[in-house]
C-alpha cells in the first residue's frame, strides 16, 4: 500500500466526495429495489428497472471508480493528475446527471428531463477522458495497466454518447436502427468495454499488491486486453452496421476468453501470494471474480438463442444484468473500498507521522465487525436474489433485496465512520 503514498497522488478534496457520493447512491438503489420487485420478473426495458440500472451503473460504479482512479493513477502512470479542478466540474456533472436520469427513468419522463441528464453525463464522461489523456501523455513509463485504463475511457466515451442518442430518440426518431438494439450495444460498451477493462487495469495493479505476489505472467494481460477489445468490437460493429447475430458467438467467446486470461493471472497471483490470511477487503474481492462466471454463463445462453419460451429468456437476461452490475462489480467495490478508503484518509490523518511507535493503522478507520457481516449479508441477498430472478419468485427476489439493503446500510455506515475519522495521537 505505500505505492499509493505518492506525491503524485490526487488531493483527498476531490476523491472523497465520490466515495461519499457512491455509498449514498448504492443506498438509494438498495432503498429503491424493494419497491421494484414486479419489475424482475418482466421484460429488461421497464423504467424502474432502467432506474436501477443507470444507479448501478453510474452513481454507484462509475461515480466511485472515478474517485479511486484520481488516486490510482498517479501512482499507475507515475504522473500527477492533469488538472484537478476539471476533476471537481466532472464530479459535479455525473452526480447531477445521476440524479436526473434516475428521476426520469423511474416516471418514465423521456423528453427533456432525460435529454438534460444525458448530456450532463457525456460531458462529465467527455471531460473524464480529456483530464486522463493528458495526464497519461506525460507519463514517463507506459504499462499494460494503462493500455487498460486509457481504452476504457474511450469505451466510457462511446458508451455515454450512444446513450444520449438513445434519449433524444425517445421523442425525435432519428436512429436507422430499432431502439432494443441500440440499447444492448450501449449495454455492452459500458459492461465489457469500461467496466471490464477497467477492472482489468487495476485489478492487475491493486490485487498482486495487497497479496504481495511477484513475478506473475503479464502476457496473460496481454491476451486479455486483446481478446475482450477484439470481440466488443466486433460485436458493436457487427450489431450496428449489419444488424446479425450470426457471428455473436464468436464475439462472446474472443471476450470470454480475454475474462479467463485475467483470471488465470488473479489465480496465478493467489497461488504465488505472501500474505496467506484475506481481509475483508480481498474476500469480497474473490467472491466478485466468482460471480463473474454467472454472467458469463448467461451471456453464452443468450449467445446461442437456444429454443426456449420467451419468459425464460427475460429471466435469463435479468439474471445477466443483476449477477454483472450486483455480483460482479458491486463485490469488487464493497472489497477495493476497504483497502483504497481507509488508506486515503489515513494518509491525510496521520501521513506526516509514519515512522512513529503505535500510531493508527489504516484498518483501525472501520469497523471490522461491521464489514464481515456485511460480507456475510451480501451473499446471502445475492443467493435469494438469484434464486429468486431464475425462479420468478417474487418474495425471494423481495428477500433479497431487503438483504442487499441491510448491506448497503452496514457499508454506509463504514464508510462514514472513515469519512468523518477524527486524528487520533498516541497509542491506540
Amino acid at each position: 500500500m505505500q505505492d499509493l503514498q505518492a506525491k503524485k497522488a490526487s488531493s483527498p478534496g476531490l476523491v472523497l466526495p465520490h466515495y461519499a457520493f457512491a455509498a449514498i447512491f448504492f443506498l438509494t438503489l438498495c432503498v429503491l429495489m424493494p419497491f421494484s420487485t414486479d419489475a424482475f420478473c418482466g421484460h429488461y426495458f421497464h423504467p424502474k428497472l432502467l432506474a436501477l440500472t443507470h444507479l448501478a451503473a453510474l452513481g454507484w460504479g462509475t461515480m466511485i471508480i472515478f474517485g479511486a482512479l484520481y488516486q490510482l493513477l498517479p501512482v499507475i502512470l507515475e504522473t500527477p493528475l492533469y488538472s484537478e479542478r476539471l476533476g471537481k466540474i466532472t464530479f459535479v456533472a455525473l452526480s447531477t446527471g445521476v440524479v436526473c436520469i434516475a428521476y426520469s427513468f423511474w416516471n418514465f419522463y423521456v423528453g427533456i428531463h432525460l435529454q438534460i441528464a444525458s448530456v450532463l453525463i457525456l460531458l462529465s464522461f467527455f471531460l473524464f477522458t480529456v483530464n486522463i489523456y493528458l495526464m497519461a501523455r506525460k507519463t514517463p513509463k507506459w504499462n499494460v495497466e494503462a493500455d487498460f485504463i486509457c481504452t476504457s475511457t474511450i469505451w466510457l466515451l462511446l458508451t455515454g454518447l450512444f446513450g444520449t442518442m438513445l434519449a433524444f430518440n425517445f421523442t425525435h426518431p432519428f436512429l436507422p436502427k430499432s431502439h432494443l438494439l441500440l440499447l444492448k450495444i450501449h449495454a455492452h460498451m459500458g459492461i465489457a468495454g469500461w467496466f471490464l477493462l477497467l477492472i482489468m487495469g487495476v485489478g492487475s495493479k491493486l490485487i498482486p499488491m495487497f497479496l504481495l505476489a511477484h513475478n506473475l505472467n503479464t502476457r496473460k494481460l496481454n491476451y486479455a486486453y486483446y481478446l475482450v477489445n477484439v470481440g466488443l468490437m466486433g460485436l458493436s460493429a457487427d450489431l450496428f452496421f449489419r444488424d446479425s447475430k450470426a457471428f455473436l458467438p464468436l464475439y462472446v467467446l474472443l471476450i470470454v476468453s480475454g475474462i479467463l486470461f485475467f483470471t488465470s493471472y488473479l489465480h496465478e497471483a493467489y497461488n504465488k501470494r505472501l500474505r496467506k490470511q484475506l481481509d475483508i477487503g480481498l474476500k469480497h474481492s474473490f467472491a466478485a471474480f466468482v460471480f463473474v462466471f454467472l454472467p458469463i454463463f448467461s451471456g453464452v445462453i443468450i449467445s446461442f438463442k437456444p429454443s426456449v419460451n420467451v419468459e425464460f429468456m427475460q429471466q435469463v437476461y435479468l439474471v445477466y444484468g443483476v449477477t454483472i452490475f450486483l455480483g460482479f462489480i458491486s463485490s469488487l467495490i464493497l472489497g477495493q473500498t476497504f483497502k483504497t478508503l481507509p488508506f486515503i484518509v489515513w494518509l491525510q490523518k496521520y501521513g506526516h507521522q509514519a515512522d512513529k511507535q503505535n500510531m493508527v493503522l489504516p484498518k483501525d478507520l472501520y469497523s471490522v465487525k461491521l464489514a464481515n457481516s456485511q460480507y456475510v449479508i451480501y451473499l446471502a441477498s445475492m443467493l435469494l436474489l438469484i434464486t429468486g430472478l431464475i425462479l420468478s419468485q417474487v418474495m425471494l427476489i423481495k428477500s433479497g433485496s431487503i438483504l442487499l439493503l441491510v448491506t448497503a446500510l452496514l457499508y454506509n455506515i463504514n464508510v462514514f465512520k472513515i469519512l468523518f475519522h477524527t486524528a487520533k495521537y498516541g497509542n491506540r
